[in-house]
């Protein structure tokens, strides 16, 4: 063999495979075909099948977890187009509230500046900014992996005709009565003064006490079968064991654990609040820990979301 075709051969034949020196090049090649878009599909039938990608926030880079679901998404896209099927994958990103609010907050701050400085509406320039930076290295990863998604139809949540669809679409629930407001117990940002996702809350574990408080039995002369150790008046109150004391005056029930031998003589039963004198039913709750403090919980509907449930 000549010198000539051996040195052509060794081009072509690398001696290791070299991901960046393929990938991008095969990858140029499905996208120029435009058959990501299932309208340029050719001989197609009329049975359409979609998946809409969950969209990444636009926080920073994705990870694992987003490697392994758009993988899982491009297998059963690319199996259906192979199959037929009209098949349509939707990419996007999330602005992501409150998480996007952080890092661009962040970002300002090393500049010793803050998002009040700025005002709202140089704010949502900044997050905007974000977005054009980090939304962009998030589709660049999707397509690193080898994603089919159609690109032309790439969407944003903050996109002004996305916007307009999510109000189209929450104000025909509403008129069904399929979604609609109510009070909840919320999770608060003291920093950002805006309610938190449970999925944002960073849960910290700390050395507490434990308050022992005795609320009286209105029905005094019932002959209740209560905790021993509580001293000779243990038929005049229950004991009841709290790590936050200072919400009592807005308790509305003991709670018991229905199972708890203890107390199910005094199910249904009245109790007066201490210092208010106010009138409150014991009731029976499975969410009560028999094994907690004396088994007894005050519940404070409007203080914790677990009292909250009980509440409701």
């Amino acid at each position: 063999m000549n010198t000539e075709k051996e040195n052509i051969i060794n081009e072509k034949l690398l001696k290791h495979y070299e991901p960046k020196e393929t990938e991008g090049r095969i990858y140029k090649l499905w996208e120029e075909s435009g058959y990501f878009n299932p309208d340029n599909l050719p001989g197609r039938n009329g049975q359409a099948f979609t998946i809409v990608l969950p969209p990444p926030n636009v926080t920073g880079t994705l990870h694992m977890g987003h490697a392994l679901n758009a993988t899982i998404q491009d297998i059963l896209i690319r199996q259906k187009r192979m199959q037929g099927y009209k098949t349509l994958w939707i990419p996007g990103t999330d602005h992501a509230g409150i998480a996007t609010q952080n890092v661009v907050e962040k970002d300002l701050k090393k500049q010793g500046i803050s998002r009040h400085d700025l005002g709202k509406e140089k704010f949502i320039e900044k997050v905007w900014e974000w977005k054009e930076k980090y939304g962009d290295i998030i589709l660049d990863q999707l397509k690193k992996i080898g994603s089919s998604c159609d690109w032309s139809r790439t969407r944003f949540t903050m996109d002004e005709k996305y916007s307009e669809a999510v109000k189209t679409a929450f104000l025909h629930y509403h008129k069904k009565g399929w979604i609609y407001q109510g009070e909840r117990v919320i999770s608060w940002c003291p920093r950002c003064q805006t309610s938190l996702s449970d999925l944002e809350i960073e849960y910290l574990e700390q050395q507490s006490k434990l308050y022992f408080i005795k609320y009286p039995i209105k029905s005094s002369h019932l002959e209740a079968e209560l905790p021993s150790g509580l001293g000779s008046s243990a038929s005049k109150f229950v004991v009841v064991a709290t790590t936050r004391p200072e919400t009592m005056l807005g308790d509305t029930a003991v709670a018991v654990n229905p199972n708890d031998e203890r107390y199910k003589k005094l199910i249904g039963q009245t109790l007066l609040l201490p210092i208010q004198n106010r009138e409150i039913p014991i009731i029976a709750d499975e969410s009560v820990d028999k094994d907690f403090g004396t088994g007894a919980v005050k519940v404070t509907p409007a203080h914790s979301l677990a009292d909250s449930e009980t509440g409701q």
